[in-house]
């Protein structure tokens, strides 16, 4: 699949993001509460905007799904999904381990994602079929040759119900606790991506949470699923495991005990 001119656009819409967010980062942002009770800063909104903007001029046909402004329907059978601020807590907290996320959809599942960390200039891209890079240079996951061994990640136990949240300790319980990394949101899969990290298990997230980072993770070799071990798409409930060595996958989802 030749995508040379989305992944262009891709790295000029985490360009406009970047500009966007970065005026506001450790400032007095104003802040709201949305719908669900999570929070929203007028940095959120002005980088999406900036991203629609350039996707209006250059691909108008296509689809766009984003976390602040909605979905406008395409024809070309495309979706272009946006989140301007993957992780506003740590943004708001002046964490530096937030991200923009830029996913391209093609018949449902992520083609091309972008993870962008505005203040340290980290810039992960990953493409269906070419190896993932960080800042034009390849990067790849590493070997876990044991689940007792692997450090997992989560971005917190309070996204987790109580039902979940078992199933996680259950997995937890397998792997090394004393180097489980509690926070970072898609930070986690790019330092999975980046070889820093074994496992990442997560509930409750949208598609605008987990679309880009499929194709980051996968063009470092590792793998993105369900608890059930299936491929992520449009349509799946947000129970999502990232990782970096795939042997371990059998290993994790048996740990979970979780078939859906």
């Amino acid at each position: 699949m030749k995508l040379d001119a989305e992944i262009a656009l891709a790295l000029r819409m985490a360009d406009a993001a970047r500009a966007a967010i970065r005026p506001h980062y450790r400032s007095q942002v104003v802040t709201e509460r949305k719908g669900d009770a999570t929070p929203v800063t007028q940095a959120d909104r002005e980088a999406e905007q900036a991203m629609r903007r350039l996707l209006e001029a250059e691909f108008p046909n296509d689809g766009v799904a984003g976390e602040e402004y909605g979905t406008s329907e395409g024809t070309s059978g495309r979706q272009w999904v946006l989140d301007p601020i993957d992780g506003t807590a740590a943004f708001l907290a002046g964490r530096p381990i937030f991200g923009t996320l830029i996913a391209l959809m093609v018949d449902g599942f992520p083609v091309l994602g972008v993870i962008d960390q505005a203040i340290t200039d980290e810039r992960w891209l990953g493409v269906m079929g070419r190896p993932t890079t960080l800042n034009g240079e390849q990067v790849q996951a590493r070997a876990c040759k044991e689940l007792s061994a692997a450090t997992l990640a989560t971005t917190g136990p309070h996204y987790f119900d109580n039902h979940d949240g078992e199933h996680f300790m259950a997995l937890a319980a397998k792997t090394d606790h004393r180097r489980m990394v509690m926070g970072g949101d898609c930070y986690n899969y790019a330092m999975l991506a980046t070889g820093q990290i074994d496992v990442v298990c997560e509930a409750g997230l949208k598609l605008h949470d987990f679309a880009a980072l499929v194709p980051v993770v996968e063009g470092a070799g590792g793998v993105m699923c369900d608890w059930g071990g299936d491929p992520l798409h449009a349509a799946s409930d947000g129970h999502v495991l990232a990782l970096g060595d795939p042997a371990r996958l059998d290993d994790v989802v048996e740990a979970l005990s979780c078939r859906h």
